[in-house]
């Protein structure tokens, strides 16, 4: 699973930590669509993560290539430009990229593979704009972070059952 935002180092790499946190039973990687690669995710980040009770983990900010996206069952979107961008620059992806407020309510759950039910779900014909987005705290202040980071545990809460 690739969860993605624009600079790899607020929200994906928020939404990673809790997803890694959770146990899911899938390879999480974070990525962003505008990176500067290699860089530590900001002090604000890492502030918003201990302030939900999460180990701030390890990171280094990754560029979304074909070879991150090459063998993901999912794409976790931040927002509806980060599924755009999918669909423009990866298009073999966009049948299993959505933004993560929507498939915390929609991705089925069931017995069949996590593949398999995403792909059933036609995400590439699903508007962007209708999916929801997670606001970007970049440049906001230590409570937007805050705020992000809480809204991401609702998310994820509600996401990891549907991943099983």
């Amino acid at each position: 699973m690739v969860v993605l935002c624009t600079g790899n180092a607020a929200r994906s790499v928020m939404a990673g930590a809790m997803l890694e946190a959770a146990d899911v039973d899938v390879r999480v990687v974070t990525a962003g669509t505008h990176v500067v690669e290699h860089q530590p995710m900001s002090v604000r980040t890492r502030a918003a993560l201990a302030a939900v009770g999460m180990e701030p983990p390890h990171h280094r900010s990754r560029q979304l290539t074909h070879d991150v996206l090459e063998g993901a069952a999912l794409v976790l979107a931040m927002a509806a430009e980060h599924v755009r961008f999918v669909r423009r620059r990866h298009p073999g992806s966009a049948d299993h990229t959505a933004t993560i407020v929507w498939l915390a309510d929609n991705l089925p759950v069931g017995p069949s593979p996590l593949h398999e039910r995403v792909v059933a779900m036609g995400l590439a014909g699903v508007d962007p704009q209708t999916q929801g987005d997670v606001e970007d705290p970049a440049g906001g202040t230590d409570e937007d972070y805050e705020r992000c980071a809480r809204r991401l545990v609702d998310l994820v809460s509600r996401l990891v059952p549907r991943l099983a």
